[in-house]
């Protein structure tokens, strides 16, 4: 018999968590009016209030943190440009090559410290002015950066990453899909991280628990491009009051409670520690986001997930040994506690070659 997915403690990602009851009651009750026309009023109070909280001028909802990626980009740049970015980011691995493929922009990745760019890097990688070369306008950052673990681009590094910008005449723009956890674990207003960008996005449906949805948030020319864009890729939406009312409860009564997943993250990081066959990095559990090597063990992180799988604990297998758990609302202590239980009954059986 097949477990029902309630049965298992799923740490795949922050995008399984589920609206709270309240968000349900406000999509039920929400005003509705046309988005595409600007007149859904529940719509355009979130934006309004994404804006506010960004510390600037106007907000777009999406329908998703890579759509936000992609009309970020086709907003800041032409056909024909080049992007410089971290190589290990999420615009470069996980968006199906929509920077070329959509957007018509060369990627130029660059390898970062846990994430972070270094600034003369990246002013070494700005073309010069040339007929055969593709024109450098945009710096890209991810924050928090998920593939090295959930690891903060510190208020200090993007000033520094905004400032070769400037001097370049490029624009900086952060796909910060879980920016609230870095500014939550760094305990700092949000805003000392975006006051050094030109545009962002962030999304509802990770952290902050609602069923879908990410904002976009610029200066209103910007805006105003985005909502072009926007509208050519298809995302164009009627009454998407549904989506942006627990939107705004995310952004009332969400935020705060992300630091409970951090503890809940170094709880699970520290107990992985101690096992034997399994490597960590511990410094590079900055927030909710575990990443783990079970190469000690001598099997694939496949297998590895799969026992675990069998036991009741999800997780996502990254490369041949690698594996990711990320916490979020609906994982309490007592879950940390049982996965570690599990892991190193997995670990010992393992061991004993009993697999």
């Amino acid at each position: 018999m097949r477990r029902a997915r309630r049965d298992y403690i799923d740490l795949r990602s922050d995008t399984v968590t589920l609206p709270t009851e309240e968000m349900l009651e406000a999509i039920r009750n929400a005003e509705l009016g046309d988005d595409v026309y600007g007149e859904d009023p529940t719509v355009n109070r979130l934006e309004e209030m994404a804006a506010k909280k960004m510390g600037k001028e106007a907000a777009l909802l999406v329908t998703s943190g890579t759509q936000a990626n992609l009309v970020s980009v086709m907003s800041n740049t032409k056909r024909g440009d080049c992007a410089i970015l971290e190589a290990e980011c999420h615009i470069y691995h996980y968006e199906v090559g929509s920077i070329s493929a959509i957007a018509g922009v060369l990627p130029w990745p660059i390898k970062g410290e846990m994430g972070i760019l270094d600034p003369r890097d990246v002013e070494n990688a700005i073309k010069p002015k040339n007929i055969h070369l593709p024109e450098t306008t945009l710096i890209c950052i991810e924050n928090t950066h998920n593939r090295y673990g959930g690891t903060i681009v510190p208020p200090e590094s993007v000033k520094a990453l905004h400032k070769v910008a400037e001097e370049h005449g490029l624009r900086l723009y952060m796909d910060g899909a879980r920016i609230f956890n870095a500014a939550v674990a760094l305990k700092v207003d949000v805003r000392e991280f975006t006051r050094h960008v030109d545009n962002l996005m962030f999304c509802l449906s990770k952290g902050l628990s609602c069923p879908v949805g990410s904002l976009v948030v610029g200066d209103e020319e910007f805006i105003e491009r985005a909502r072009k864009v926007r509208k050519i890729l298809g995302g164009g939406m009627r009454q998407a009051g549904i989506i942006a009312a627990p939107g705004i409860i995310a952004l009332e009564k969400m935020i705060g409670r992300l630091e409970e997943d951090h503890k809940n993250a170094r709880l699970l990081a520290e107990g992985l520690s101690r096992i034997e066959g399994i490597s960590i990095d511990l410094k590079t559990v900055q927030t909710n986001i575990v990443l783990f090597d079970v190469g000690g063990l001598g099997v694939t992180s496949e297998r590895f997930v799969s026992m675990l799988r069998e036991r009741g604990v999800l997780a996502l297998p990254r490369e041949r040994t690698g594996v990711r758990m990320v916490t979020h609302r609906g994982i309490e202590r007592e879950h940390i506690e049982r996965a570690l239980t599990v892991i190193e009954e997995v670990s010992r059986e393992i061991k004993r070659g009993e697999t």
